[in-house]
């Protein structure tokens, strides 16, 4: 019996159809995916932060957003460092090396210790140390992973920074002398930052080398608010080191390899509270860096009493003049001006106030102190020390001394509002 069926035949004008489809899905296949761009940059991040951000064996979440990764000590970033691949790291000093102070410190009524917000959810074991986990967001704000941890170049005439056009500006004071460490208590605020990529400091900076060059090296330690850095408006307890003026070398904390943290209860780049308010309670810090007379490492201690807390130590093979003494201290403010909307920055410095608005309203430094070749502790005669603001009307400087019962010895008030109408166009 025959077939009813019958053989379906292409219609002819389908076939340029067929083949334009068929074309298509080549090409398809061979563009890249949509977000292919996106997930390489990603893995170029995770890469990143994998090298950033070691294995911890416990982790604490602290009440301001933080991660705080307690690592063994023997694994921390710093030792990635090609110049410490043999290193092995220093017992913390014994009290009996570390500098004597001749000055008597008292915890001033009218000022109260500011310290780190994540020890309220715990803390890390003997071994190990706290470090602030390290996140994608903080990575992609800056833009690029060269960029990302690190300050633009400066340059610094002699003395001190006085440099134009690198959008930096200062209140600070200085002394030029042999030193062998610093140290002094800062208060401690929350300034607005106006731009997205600026931000507000108060530290202290150990110098030596050619300001007008490219070996300068630099030790600096502080409190800062970098909304780029740290994605948020909290003053942090911060470090940064460079041996070549600001070119490839160092970095914020312990976003590169470098500086050696011994300690498990402190975390560089966490928070700091409480903190300071206008007429409000005065909330200070005390730091100290100095020299190692046996070693030759530059060691920082975080808080009050003649020791404070030892944080840990820049090693002596990162620098090449700082490897013997510093030849300057500087003590102050620094803030981003980019000018951006073309007029100065309201990024305020300090408390935002000038200095002659004094305790309790302007940012303050006390009870300034260096290290001499002895490893002694002296204060610093006030003839001793000098000031210096780039513009007065937008941040400012005013140095005291106070040998009365207040006990503040060498001190300073700085700060300032930024723009404003009558002094800061």
């Amino acid at each position: 019996m025959a077939s009813t069926k019958r053989r379906r035949r292409r219609r002819p004008e389908c076939r340029p159809l067929v083949a334009a489809v068929a074309v298509f899905a080549l090409l398809l296949l061979l563009l890249p995916a949509p977000g292919a761009e996106a997930a390489a940059a990603h893995y170029g991040v995770q890469r990143h932060l994998d090298r950033i951000n070691k294995p911890a064996v416990r982790s604490i979440q602290s009440a301001d957003g933080d991660m705080i990764d307690c690592v063994p000590s023997h694994k921390q970033r710093a030792l990635d460092h090609p110049l410490l691949a043999n290193h092995t790291i220093q017992t913390p000093p014994p009290l009996s090396l570390m500098p004597a102070s001749s000055l008597v410190y008292r915890q001033q009524q009218s000022s109260r210790r500011a310290w780190q917000t994540w020890h309220h959810a715990g803390h890390c074991p003997r071994g190990t140390v706290a470090v602030r986990r390290t996140t994608a967001a903080d990575v992609l704000r800056a833009g690029s992973l060269t960029r990302f941890g690190r300050k633009k170049k400066q340059r610094r005439p002699l003395p001190p920074d006085v440099a134009t056009g690198n959008g930096h500006e200062h209140a600070i004071a200085y002394t030029a002398s042999e030193v062998y460490g610093a140290r002094a208590t800062i208060s401690v605020w929350a300034p607005a930052i106006e731009e997205a990529n600026g931000f507000s400091l108060s530290q202290l900076w150990i110098l030596s080398g050619s300001f007008n060059g490219s070996d300068l090296n630099s030790i600096e330690a502080g409190w800062q608010v970098s909304p780029e850095l740290y994605g948020d408006s909290r003053p942090r307890l911060f470090t940064y080191w460079t041996s070549d003026a600001y070119e490839a070398t160092g970095c914020y904390n312990a976003l590169c390899p470098g500086f050696v943290q011994t300690s498990s209860r402190i975390a560089i780049g966490a928070s700091i509270s409480p903190v300071s308010s206008v007429g409000g309670p005065q909330y200070d810090m005390t730091l100290l860096v100095w020299k190692d007379p046996k070693l030759g490492n530059w060691w920082l201690s975080y808080g009050d009493g003649a020791g404070g807390g030892l944080v840990g130590y820049w090693p002596a093979e990162l620098f090449t003049h700082l490897s013997d003494h510093a030849t300057m201290v500087e003590w102050g403010g620094e803030v981003v001006d980019t000018r951006s909307g073309g007029t100065h920055t309201a990024t305020q410095m300090g408390s935002g106030r000038f200095a002659a608005e004094g305790f309790g309203r302007a940012a303050y430094f006390r009870n300034l102190e260096t290290v001499d070749a002895d490893n002694s502790l002296a204060a610093v005669p006030l003839d001793a020390i000098q000031t210096l603001a780039e513009d007065a009307g937008c941040y400012d400087v005013r140095k005291a001394y106070d040998d009365g019962r207040g006990g503040w010895g060498a001190h300073f008030y700085y700060g300032g509002p930024g723009h404003n109408p009558e002094s800061c166009p």
